[in-house]
């Protein structure tokens, strides 16, 4: 089940907010786990047991971390225990297929002939959300090991916050100590659940309204052929696509955002208006938040981070990029999109030892970092290298194109889609972010905010594009 669904809006939503509101307070937890269960076994029932099972381990190992005079070798056994299971679940789930495929090929380059694999890697279905809700439980046991949360009470609570249905398969990646007091004290407000109410009508018309249509764009270009694109059109797809990717992400954060105030909870923003960053640094503190700070204090400052030296920084950024992009799919070009923001990352650190950057104007920085960010976004959105090397000789010029190729151009640069890549530009440099713009809210907001759901919820029916873009995650 996905937010921007008829089945969700006027099905399930409104029986689980009757249901959350119509218990006892002691029972609300129970109740919104349940609710989320039910989301999240929508695409397959079984699994939900695998994400209680993820869960019951990060419980016991908590009580285990966090129980009283316990000693250092049962902390550190709990922590090793939650930390290897939620890695092997998500290894065997997301990198297994990929892992053998490439050690055939590497058996096969070796003359060893490939490696016959079993059939049962074929038939791995990946389960929505596991990133996330690994990422979310494990931290919580790394948390209670280093002394920043405390254990959860019960198990229910817990569950309520691995399972909670705004943020379980796209986000934003929650802390548990964020959670925690939250989980102790239940607080109903209407101007609080207006406000959320609000915040998802906006997040579900950023969604229909301008991710999907532009999203159109992007595929048409991506899936048409080497010779069937010219450099214009090249250009327009990875804008379109770097424009669906923000918009779908970040309207996701949106109605996770204002679901969770709805049900009488606050979670951290996890986005900042990214492409308006004047560098890469800039970026990762603007783009999926959530995830570039787990990163930061799960990988990179363990790692040493920038306390060991110069040529130690640059190999960590390099590493904990490299890593991050693996964590977004098991892909080559995954891996090679992290690369290259490490490898910029790490450019960017070495050019801060002169002055001349500095002298740059800004606007100037932030389109050059645009610039470059299309670059990488081709490796992240093509299927395999051989189609991202060809999408990029067609963005530069370098590959052959045909007379068919106006086909395309005339086909994509109608009215309608260059209303919609004017609306998207607009939204991304012109308008204020959605958190801002909702910080003091008026009737004013509220009704545009239920207008743009109603005209989106119209679009959407006639809509045949409305792709979940992080189901892969």
């Amino acid at each position: 089940m996905v937010f921007s669904s008829h089945i969700f809006l006027f099905y399930f939503l409104p029986l689980a907010l009757l249901l959350y509101y119509g218990v006892a307070d002691r029972l609300k937890h129970l109740t919104l786990t349940l609710l989320s269960y039910v989301f999240y076994g929508w695409w397959n029932p079984w699994f939900t047991l695998l994400m209680l099972g993820s869960t019951a381990v990060d419980y016991g190992c908590g009580k285990l971390i966090g129980a009283k005079n316990a000693s250092r070798r049962k902390r550190m056994t709990g922590l090793w225990i939650s930390v290897t299971v939620n890695l092997a679940v998500l290894g065997f789930f997301k990198y297994s297929t990929f892992f053998a495929e490439n050690v055939s090929l590497v058996s096969e380059f070796l003359g060893f002939g490939p490696v016959a694999l079993p059939d049962f890697l074929y038939r791995i279905i990946l389960p929505v959300g596991i990133s996330f809700y690994t990422f979310q439980s494990m931290s919580y046991s790394i948390d209670l090991y280093r002394g920043h949360a405390k254990s959860a009470r019960n198990f229910i609570d817990f569950a309520c916050y691995v399972s909670m249905f705004p943020q379980l398969v796209a986000g934003p990646i929650i802390r548990y100590r964020s959670l925690d007091d939250q989980l102790k004290s239940f607080r109903f407000s209407l101007p609080e659940f207006v406000e959320g109410f609000t915040r998802f009508n906006f997040g579900f018309a950023k969604k229909i309204i301008l991710a999907n249509p532009v999203g159109s764009i992007s595929d048409a270009c991506f899936s048409a052929g080497q010779q069937s694109l010219n450099p214009l059109m090249a250009w327009i797809g990875v804008t379109a696509y770097g424009f669906q990717i923000y918009f779908d992400f970040s309207a996701y954060s949106d109605m996770a955002l204002g679901l969770g105030r709805m049900l009488g909870f606050r979670f951290p923003e996890n986005f900042n208006s990214p492409y308006r960053a004047k560098g890469f640094r800039d970026f990762w503190r603007r783009w999926h938040i959530s995830l570039s700070t787990f990163l930061r204090d799960y990988l990179y400052i363990p790692l040493g981070g920038n306390r060991k030296g110069t040529g130690r920084t640059y190999v960590n950024l390099l590493f904990v990029m490299l890593i991050g992009g693996l964590w977004h799919g098991a892909q080559w070009t995954f891996v090679i999109w992290g690369g290259l923001h490490g490898l910029l990352l790490t450019t960017e650190r070495l050019l801060e030892g002169f002055a001349w950057p500095k002298r740059i104007p800004g606007q100037v920085r932030m389109a050059l970092t645009f610039f470059l960010l299309l670059v990488t976004w081709v490796f992240f959105r093509a299927e395999t290298i051989e189609l991202a090397f060809h999408y990029l000789s067609a963005m530069f010029g370098l590959g052959s194109t045909e007379p068919v190729a106006e086909l395309l151009q005339h086909s994509q640069l109608q009215p309608a889609n260059l209303l919609c890549l004017g609306l998207a530009t607009a939204a991304t440099w012109g308008f204020p972010r959605t958190a801002d713009f909702l910080e003091k809210l008026s009737l004013w907001k509220i009704l545009l905010g239920f207008g743009l759901l109603i005209v989106s919820e119209r679009m959407m029916e006639l809509q045949g594009f409305n792709p979940f873009l992080y189901f892969q995650f």
